[in-house]
């Protein structure tokens, strides 16, 4: 099984990169499945509705989040009629929506997908993440109950998501991290057989402060006195993200690559030219 995964889109311009373009490339790289982390997809700042309808719309089969899933409150009525819009698991008990479930791809394939949050450097009262993945996995098995388990892992420290995917090597095909919105080039598959990249990078312009404006974030780190909000790039947004292999017998990991499509970075794909 083929599995594209695209990292935070943010803003219009991101988001309209990701509508403009995953159709050719689910087409072109023959996947069988796509999730797309869409947390900063309106204004920077959570999404809406419409938003979510048309990242299905454009090929994703899942859409995901992060700590700005309810910042636009219309979030939290359609997530929970919405099966594939998913928020943080380890959210406090009683959080509308839903943190994981099970999803069939083009192949027939059973697929779990969880958005799973960290603590480190971002929310320390939320649900310890190592304990929520157990319950998660609880009565799921690769090879077994299930064909793939993938998980969208938001998180800030890298010590962190390298800590939660050793956790679970070998019972999960595959832990990318989303967050910092920068793609990292430590994409590998570990020991037990699980895919793995610290952050799969953003969709958006990466002439920019984290696909913000870099006037307001410089002025802050400079003056320490807000004089603006934070807005979005207007640039050419660079799609970032990463194309998994996963068996068909055992639903571990057989080939991790990046995606970069866009200016400013080194663009690969990672299958075919």
């Amino acid at each position: 099984m083929r599995l594209l995964f695209l990292g935070d889109m943010v803003g219009r311009v991101g988001r309209n990169a990701v509508f403009d373009q995953l159709p050719g490339l689910v087409d072109k790289l023959k996947t069988d499945f796509v999730i797309v982390n869409g947390e900063n997809s309106a204004g920077g700042f959570g999404i809406t509705e419409d938003i979510y309808n048309k990242t299905l719309e454009a090929g994703a089969d899942v859409v995901s989040t992060g700590n700005h899933v309810f910042d636009q409150k219309e979030a939290l009525g359609f997530c929970q009629r919405e099966d594939r819009f998913l928020r943080p698991a380890n959210y406090p008990k009683g959080t509308p929506g839903k943190g994981a479930n099970l999803f069939e791809a083009k192949n027939g394939a059973r697929i779990l997908v969880m958005n799973i949050m960290g603590r480190v450097f971002m929310h320390p009262e939320l649900d310890d993440p190592f304990a929520c993945v157990e319950q998660q996995l609880d009565g799921w098995e690769l090879g077994l109950t299930l064909d793939a388990c993938f998980i969208d892992f938001h998180a800030e420290a890298t010590s962190e998501k390298q800590c939660f995917a050793h956790f679970v090597d070998g019972r999960v095909s595959a832990v990318i991290g989303t967050h910092t919105h920068a793609p990292t080039g430590d994409h590998q598959i570990l020991n037990g057989g699980t895919a793995y990249m610290s952050d799969a990078g953003m969709c958006g312009d990466y002439d920019s402060s984290l696909g913000m404006e870099k006037e307001e974030p410089i002025n802050r780190f400079t003056s320490k006195v807000p004089k603006n909000r934070f807005e979005p790039a207007s640039g050419e947004a660079t799609i970032c993200g990463v194309g998994i292999e996963i068996d068909d017998k055992t639903g571990l990991a057989t080939y991790i690559k990046p995606l970069r499509v866009g200016p400013r970075l080194e663009n690969v794909l990672p299958w075919g030219e």
